[in-house]
């Protein structure tokens, strides 16, 4: 987005995000990570033998719960205005 100077004669080129943005978009994207992580794993070596292992609360319950909340933090980093004045 550009904006005028008080001069009105050169336009400012402004970041549509800034950096409290970026923090929660790290913040989202950890969560993200965390919970694929958290997900992975559980399989057995012989295609012959189950593993109950991998209905497990981690990889059932835990992991995903963590891949949503980190999308909503996205969400929230994208419609984030830290320009925004507080009321009072």
């Amino acid at each position: 987005m550009s904006k005028k100077n008080n001069n009105g004669l050169k336009p400012t080129k402004e970041f549509v995000f800034q950096k409290k943005n970026y923090f929660f978009l790290f913040i989202g994207i950890a969560f993200i990570a965390l919970g694929f992580i958290l997900m992975s794993g559980g399989g057995s070596d012989d295609p012959e033998v189950f593993n109950p292992e991998i209905y497990n609360f981690r990889r059932i319950r835990l992991a995903p719960t963590l891949i949503l909340i980190g999308l909503g933090i996205q969400v929230y980093a994208i419609l984030l205005n830290p320009n925004k004045k507080n009321k009072e």
